[in-house]
């Protein structure tokens, strides 16, 4: 398996795909420059955590929410009734687990000082599991760790543990954060096409 052949070929296919998209740019295909303020970082980091078991228009949805109570920082987050989070946060389902982890995130988020956390730190907040961690640190830290989601598994016809996975991509790579966030978007968009079609 030639995982950078691979890579190529979806990037012919596909383009270039611009993640993480923001609400105010949308996708930004060939603009690695984002995030380029700690508010777009803390936004791509809170979608990465809304937008566990949902689609993406159901997170784009309770960040406009968020939005529209000027509640896109962990300060915000935390001063935030109950009520009132959990009603903004509504459409990306799971509210009540969902509310709480913004809460441990924002609460970690403060403390941070502006150095990049390490992917044990990410991973020691309350509902933060290993592909979160890693959306969070490649597409708002842009590190070069590589994202495996169930696209990438079925794919690639993959059963191996998610670290294992990890590795035999990051192996097969440059290591180029720009490169890892491409090929994670553009399998995704491969994913999502297949499936459509298959409906």
């Amino acid at each position: 398996m030639d995982l950078l052949e691979s890579y190529r070929s979806l990037l012919k296919k596909h383009g270039k795909q611009g993640w993480w998209p923001l609400l105010e740019t949308g996708y930004h295909p060939n603009n690695y420059a984002i995030p380029r303020t700690d508010a777009e970082r803390f936004v791509i980091c809170i979608g990465a955590i809304l937008t566990q078991n949902t689609a993406w228009k159901n997170v784009e949805k309770a960040l406009a929410n968020l939005q529209k109570i000027k509640a896109l920082n962990a300060k915000a987050v935390l001063l935030l009734d109950d009520a009132t989070l959990k009603n903004a946060i509504k459409p990306a389902g799971y509210f009540n687990q969902k509310a709480k982890k913004l809460r441990e995130f924002a609460k970690f988020y403060l403390g941070l000082e502006d150095k990049i956390p390490s992917r044990s730190e990410f991973l020691s907040i309350w509902g933060i599991g290993r592909e979160t961690a890693d959306s969070i640190l490649l597409y708002a830290y842009k590190q070069p760790i590589f994202v495996v989601d169930a696209y990438t598994r079925r794919l690639f016809s993959l059963d191996a543990d998610y670290d294992e996975i990890r590795l035999l991509f990051e192996a097969a790579l440059p290591r180029d954060y720009r490169i890892y966030q491409e090929f994670h978007a553009l399998i995704v968009e491969e994913g999502k096409r297949s499936r459509a079609k298959t409906k």
